[in-house]
């Protein structure tokens, strides 16, 4: 009798394989993601039109009194200003992210993964990953929106690839502060508000839709130091697009390798507390 309640009352047990079987397992939650976005096409929908506006509104309403390298052509402004908006939508994403894990953690779902012989990060990472691949769709079409708009790209198609590849990146680190977000809330509408109400002075003070040297002089090196201004610097120079004037903070001296560092850096710091948090959260 003690044997039989000894073993219904076993933990669930884990799961082994080290590094492949955490990499099959955060595929797995990935594919289950995909799945039931497919299955809202209204989520994919609104993330589309949002940047749609974006664009539209800063290129056509505020793009003919903004000056960029001492001119105030339209046209100058719309290319200095898709690669804030890029940067933009990626990391706007990470509210998404926030809310979809709060929701899966109120309805339960998580621990009844939880209870799975899984890898512990894999449903943290599964749900990023997810995230990822709407951004590359969302990318995609505003890539085309830009064209329409008269954004070009001056430095080929490689240098191009790789200002995306930065972006996409950038998303995903951002995406990792939002599931730290949605893991410590306690609602879905929480982490939607958590998650946007901290973007908001992280795109804003930045070099995204205006040079930071017309800023306050206490802003500029805040503006100049925001990973998020690093990326879009980088971005601005592997697309040939007008940037910013010169800077001396060493992020807009190397834009490539702040950006890089930035993403790097953030990504493993709040995916160890992500982790961390559920676990806490879940025991």
């Amino acid at each position: 009798m003690s044997a039989r309640t000894e073993t219904a009352a076993a933990p669930a047990p884990r799961a082994g394989g080290g590094i492949g079987q955490a990499v099959r397992d955060s595929l797995v939650i990935a594919r289950r993601n995909l799945i039931r976005m497919t299955r809202i096409p209204e989520v994919i929908l609104f993330g589309l039109i949002q940047p749609i506006m974006f664009v539209v509104l800063f290129s056509y309403v505020f793009g003919g009194s903004m000056t960029v390298g001492g001119t105030t052509d339209p046209s100058v402004y719309r290319n200095f200003l898709m690669a804030g908006i890029f940067a933009q939508t990626v990391t706007f994403a990470t509210a998404g992210a926030g809310a979809g894990i709060a929701d899966d953690m109120h309805k339960g779902l998580v621990d009844r993964f939880r209870s799975l012989p899984m890898a512990r990060g894999a449903v943290l990472t599964g749900r990023t990953l997810a995230d990822l691949v709407q951004t590359v769709l969302t990318m995609f079409v505003l890539t085309i929106v830009a064209l329409l708009v008269g954004w070009r790209i001056h430095e080929g198609v490689p240098k191009a690839l790789g200002a995306f590849g930065l972006l996409l990146l950038l998303g995903y680190a951002f995406s990792w502060i939002g599931a730290l977000i949605g893991l410590s809330v306690r609602t879905p509408e929480a982490a939607t508000s958590g998650g946007l109400i901290w973007l908001f002075p992280v795109t804003f003070i930045s070099n995204a839709f205006v040079d930071s040297s017309m800023m306050a002089s206490w802003l500029q090196p805040i503006a100049d130091w925001n990973p998020f201004s690093a990326t879009v610097q980088a971005c601005r120079v592997l697309f040939g697009n007008p940037g910013v004037s010169p800077s001396d903070a060493w992020p807009m001296q190397h834009p490539v390798w702040a950006s890089l560092i930035w993403s790097v850096v953030i990504i493993a710091v709040f995916r160890t507390l992500a982790v961390r948090k559920y676990r806490s959260v879940t025991v």
